[in-house]
């Protein structure tokens, strides 16, 4: 078993129940009850499933929309703060196994920046996840430059994760399997991270840090198309194995942008993590490209302790 450094691990913090709840309001009560004890839960539940995988550290992030999804930006911001203390002080608790993403409040540039510096200098957190848009705006949109100009000069990795589009996308009506995590997050993440890439972002910032989960939202087996395009690369992108346990999908992540870009996820609780851990333990790599994915990329990447 592979030591490994985990990067999309999921938690809630009090307050922002209500806000993850519509995400799972289609779903049996009992699973959306053991999802909750899952994500609220920073102890020996958690920990013996990191166990089980071989997981040294996990890097812990509010479970979505959370504050992004607030109407009002004041409420917003507190909220943030409140559940950035909230975390830091469980993860103080157990800091050998531990670390965090700073959870935001992207209605206003200004402050998320503000809170992104405090997180990153005296929490001690590498970076912080972002739920989607943010009440219908994407992070391509200028009025953010102010966010990614702290960020880039934090050298904060930014890890953009799945949310509801601002509607339902048509051509899936009717086909509510294909809602959410099995398609629609997919090509929602997807079109979010090309909006960052082609809509100059890394042009204004070179310097800063996006990291996509599950190997990419599918942008890794298009990047030709792209580039035929005038497309800009996408060698600014950190992509995480989270939520894809399949050898082909990985190559193709790894031939296209090589395999410094990729970092072991599990999805903790929303993915099987023990399947993640047995996947990339067992997946046919190179023994050095195995240890640089399940761990030595992530503790580069977000200035983790090696020991």
């Amino acid at each position: 078993m592979v030591k490994k450094i985990a990067v999309e691990e999921h938690c809630l913090c009090p307050g922002l129940e209500n806000y993850w709840a519509p995400t799972v309001a289609d779903m049996p009560a009992n699973k959306r009850e053991a999802l909750l004890a899952r994500l609220t839960d920073f102890g020996e539940m958690r920990l013996a499933t990191m166990d089980e995988a071989g997981i040294e550290r996990a890097v812990l992030a509010v479970a979505g929309p959370g504050v992004q999804a607030e109407r009002d930006t004041k409420t917003a911001c507190r909220k943030a703060r409140e559940a950035n203390d909230f975390l830091a002080r469980e993860i103080d608790k157990r800091a050998g196994r531990y670390s965090g993403f700073a959870h935001l409040a992207m209605q206003d540039a200004v402050a998320a920046a503000d809170e992104l510096e405090r997180s990153m200098r005296e929490l001690k957190f590498c970076g912080a996840m972002i739920n989607g848009h943010t009440n219908g705006r994407y992070l391509d949109d200028r009025a953010l430059d102010p966010f990614w100009e702290r960020a880039q000069a934090l050298d904060a990795l930014i890890y953009l994760h799945p949310a509801d589009p601002v509607t339902p996308a048509p051509v899936l009506d009717g086909y509510k399997g294909l809602r959410r995590a099995t398609w629609e997050w997919t090509f929602e993440t997807g079109s979010h991270a090309l909006r960052i890439v082609f809509g100059g972002v890394f042009d204004r910032f070179p310097r800063a840090r996006l990291a996509l989960g599950h190997l990419g939202e599918t942008l890794p087996f298009l990047l030709w198309r792209f580039d035929s395009r005038t497309g800009p690369d996408f060698y600014a992108v950190k992509l995480a194995t989270s939520g894809m346990c399949s050898a082909e999908p990985l190559s193709c992540t790894i031939n296209a942008l090589g395999h410094d870009r990729v970092i072991f996820a599990a999805d903790y609780p929303f993915e099987k993590v023990e399947e993640a851990g047995h996947f990339i333990d067992n997946v046919p790599l190179d023994a050095g490209v195995r240890n640089a994915i399940c761990f030595g990329n992530a503790a580069s990447l977000l200035k983790l302790p090696r020991g």
